[in-house]
């Protein structure tokens, strides 16, 4: 029996610490969705380096308090599967809420960013907002263009200056 309950310890401590170490988790319930549609999200999560898993809810309570995430609790109702990123704050949003709107069985529940528990609304705009590429080239685009502005406004002054000596 203590090796059982050692066991649960381990996969408690390992999902608090993963709680804990992670930059953007997202709780998800994916009831109603079939086997190839779970296989293509779990590959799709993949590829963004996240980690997609299914753990009891009753273990995940005990990794919630642990880590003191315990507003977490709420959403910890049914059959729960979470996705744990390392790296990028913005993809496992983007691709659970890109799935969840092609598949209405998958339901987004809450998660935790940067070590604070958010709600669906939160996750949602976090989701909208653009990758790391997109928001560089929103950010050159914008120093662009007062260099931009200036050689319009030279090359205009030049033709004018240009037409007046003709």
């Amino acid at each position: 029996m203590s090796k059982i309950i050692e066991q649960k310890k381990q996969i408690v401590t390992e999902i608090a610490d993963k709680f804990r170490e992670s930059k953007s988790t997202i709780v998800v319930d994916y009831r109603g969705l079939d086997v190839s549609e779970v296989t293509e999200l779990r590959n799709q999560l993949r590829e963004a380096g996240v980690e997609f898993k299914v753990y009891k809810n009753t273990m995940t309570r005990r990794a919630t308090e642990a880590a003191e995430l315990t507003g977490l609790d709420d959403v910890l109702v049914g059959p729960t599967a979470i996705a744990f990123s390392n790296e990028d704050v913005v993809a496992p949003a983007k691709i659970l809420n890109g799935f969840a709107k092609n598949h209405e069985a998958l339901e987004i529940k809450g998660g935790v960013i940067e070590g604070n528990v958010v709600s669906l609304e939160q996750i949602k705009e976090l989701a909208d907002l653009p990758n790391y590429e997109g928001l560089l080239s929103m950010l050159l685009s914008v120093l662009q263009a007062p260099v931009r502005n200036f050689a319009y406004a030279t090359k205009a002054i030049a033709e004018q200056k240009e037409e007046q000596g003709a």
